[in-house]
């Protein structure tokens, strides 16, 4: 019997090799499998396809039909439950998670509430714009009102050097109307009251007789109504760079500088001074603020419109500092942009129109969600959508990597209509802005089609790839990976050239010994990606960045390897003599070849029309696939008996997915009971 079984298999065997491939999972000789049992099949398929078990109403339908076919699979596959499911497939196959790749410092962010304290930006940029991190603005006055309003600091007049006429500089920037002391320099305790029953106020250091009258000008007012409080600040002591301002230095009786005994010493700390409300100029140019080391200068609120984030719990009008109330496109002294990262230290520049350049945390009572992470979701679903699109409406599988269609929700919508996330992202809008969907904001359940301008690849240049996988190698890499199922690896045996040999000085990877066993793939391949910046998702326009700008080129012999910041893209040092001889070059076009150029200028859509040539894109997808909805990878034997096959299946259905899923789960394979 058992030869008569390997004879039998021999025959099939024989059979396999002579019949097309659409026949081999047929013709190949295996042994004869149990099946599941109907429920245990339902569940199998449902738990796979739909992400849950069977209601039991889908149990007693499949129990009156006594079998679970074709149509069966193919109705479940048109529920929102199997969107879904490729959703969540994709997010795992893209690893689509920006969050690891992106810088945010929040130096954009605001603070308060917008009712009872203001809108403002509060983190490390309030060093700069008001003397301290963390420092706000004063939620009490009204910035036009400044001369008018009750001022916690008269006690300690004059206030500044010259009478003060308005609230504002001659541009309009927004002028201190209060003041604090620097607890990083100061240790500041309460005062005491005159009386048992009263309440310490710096006024009442106005009266000579008083213990601490000195201290006049270190008498910090701080806070408003029942929260007021004085308190007398003095160098701190337990801080080895104040507690050496020892020396008073006296205005008639009262205190108005510590100064260190021995300057000459050269201290890191000379001397604190009294703090005023006027600003310092660095450099002695306009427009250039700062402050005073020690003090924490304050401007008031203005009254806004609410900002872009707000919700119908929010006020139609809400307090916002007078810094960041502006909305100004550059500095009106020195015209530096306030379009980039630099906006949110430059007092001049503000938030920008609806408070577009700023974000804010939750702010639970008015149901305001984080706005960074809004995006960030929105980022990250984006390819998901366009995956889910090409599989909803049953179109070739690959055309998520080479569609220009895209989706966009409120948060997206607000993001690129309004130019928002300055300093956080560097996304370049990806259409015309009369292409770019109108979608509410707050509305990030409602997700918009549109075309995306030329030169967009399906998935392949959402901002959650550009921005996960942030240099063209790393890009390369994981198409590789996830979509040919290959990994970048020196052959068996490579070796590196010895230390001395001249190769390993090579810059160019592609060719340096050692390297070039992947990297003569990598870098013609990251080619592709060239038009897309790299750790951003700036998309590098031609006619903004063009192959060779000779103003670069000038900068970079001049020595200038900055140029105003303008070419940062650009090629502005040598370190070999092809880099020396192309200065002013942009940057992903060095060492490339006349082939790979092209492959700059045609973009990821191209590497998708090559690799479809080889097979590889379909024999991956087929054993992704497999894995997902089988729990493991295809074993040896199974590649020998489906791979291929499905493959040609695949291509035949025009690259269908769904078609691959209903194969991959009416295969022997899948009902298999092990």
């Amino acid at each position: 019997m058992l030869r008569v079984r390997y004879l039998a298999c021999l025959a099939g065997a024989a059979l396999l090799l002579a019949q097309p491939a659409s026949a081999q999972e047929e013709a190949v000789c295996s042994p004869v499998v149990a099946k599941v049992p109907l429920e245990r099949h339902l569940r199998q398929l449902s738990l796979d396809l739909l992400g849950r078990p069977p209601t039991y109403e889908e149990y007693q339908a499949a129990q009156a039909k006594g079998s679970i076919d074709v149509e069966d699979i193919r109705a479940m596959m048109t529920k929102d439950e199997f969107n879904a499911r490729i959703r969540n497939y994709h997010r795992s196959l893209l690893r689509s998670n920006l969050s690891g790749s992106l810088n945010n410092n929040q130096n954009s962010r605001v603070t308060g509430n917008g009712i009872t304290a203001a809108y403002g930006v509060a983190g490390n940029p309030a060093a700069t714009l008001r003397g301290a991190n963390s420092a706000t603005c004063n939620s009490d006055i009204a910035q036009d009102q400044c001369l008018t309003a009750e001022q916690p600091d008269a006690h300690a007049a004059p206030l500044t050097e010259r009478p003060r006429t308005k609230c504002h500089d001659d541009e309009g920037v927004p002028l201190a109307v209060s003041y604090d002391y620097d607890t990083n320099y100061y240790a500041c305790t309460p005062l005491a009251p005159t009386t048992p029953e009263g309440t310490a106020k710096c006024s009442d250091l106005l009266s000579t007789s008083h213990p601490k009258h000195e201290y006049l000008f270190f008498c910090d007012q701080r806070g408003s109504g029942s929260s007021a409080g004085a308190f007398i600040c003095e160098p701190d002591p337990e801080k080895a760079t104040t507690r050496a301002l020892t020396v008073k230095e006296m205005d008639g009786a009262k205190i108005k500088a510590f100064k260190h005994p021995n300057p000459d010493s050269k201290p890191a700390l000379t001397e604190l001074r009294r703090c005023t409300l006027d600003l310092e100029l660095r450099s002695g140019l306009k427009g250039n603020y700062g402050v005073q080391r020690g003090c924490v200068l304050r401007e008031g609120f203005v009254n806004k419109a609410a900002p872009y984030w707000a919700t119908d719990k929010t006020p139609e009008s809400v307090k916002v500092c007078a810094i960041d109330a502006q909305e100004r496109t550059h500095n009106p002294w020195n015209m530096a942009s306030c379009e980039t990262s630099r906006f949110s230290t430059d007092r001049s520049c503000g938030c920008g129109v609806g408070m577009r350049r700023c974000e804010t945390p939750a702010i639970t009572a008015q149901d305001i969600r984080d706005v960074h992470s809004l995006r960030v979701a929105a980022f990250n679903d984006e390819p998901l959508r366009i995956a889910e699109s090409v599989v909803q409406r049953d179109e070739p599988y690959f055309n998520i990597l080479t569609t220009r269609r895209s989706f966009m929700n409120g948060t997206l919508s607000e993001y690129f209509r309004n130019q928002q996330g300055v300093g956080v992202f560097n996304v370049t809008t990806p259409a015309a802005q009369g292409a770019v969907p109108a979608v509410p904001y707050n509305d990030t359940e409602a997700w918009a089609e549109y075309t995306r301008d030329e030169g967009h690849a399906g998935v392949l240049t959402t901002p959650s790839y550009l921005y996960r996988f942030p240099t063209h190698r790393a890009r390369v890499n994981h198409f590789y990976e996830a979509f040919l199922c290959k990994t970048f690896a020196p052959p068996p045996g490579a070796s590196s050239p010895a230390p001395e040999d001249a190769c390993n000085r090579e810059n160019n990877l592609a060719v340096r010994c050692g390297c070039n066993y992947c990297h003569a793939t990598i870098e013609p391949t990251g080619a592709h990606w060239g038009r897309y910046a790299e750790r951003s998702a700036q998309f590098l326009a031609p006619d903004q960045f063009p192959r060779y700008d000779p103003k670069c080129r000038d900068c970079a012999l001049n020595g200038d390897t900055n140029c105003g910041g303008e070419c940062s893209q650009y090629i502005m040092q040598a370190y070999d003599g092809d880099g020396a001889s192309s200065l002013g070059m942009l940057k992903t076009y060095l060492y490339r070849t006349a082939d790979e150029e092209q492959n700059i200028e045609a973009g990821p859509a191209l590497l998708v029309q090559k690799m479809l040539q080889s097979g590889d894109l379909e024999r991956c997808t087929v054993r992704r696939i497999w894995t997902e909805f089988l729990g493991r990878p295809m074993t040896a034997e199974e590649q020998r008996m489906y791979l291929v096959p499905f493959a040609q299946d695949f291509a035949r259905n025009g690259h269908r997915l769904k078609a691959l899923i209903e194969r991959v789960v009416t295969s022997d394979a899948y009902r298999r009971i092990d």
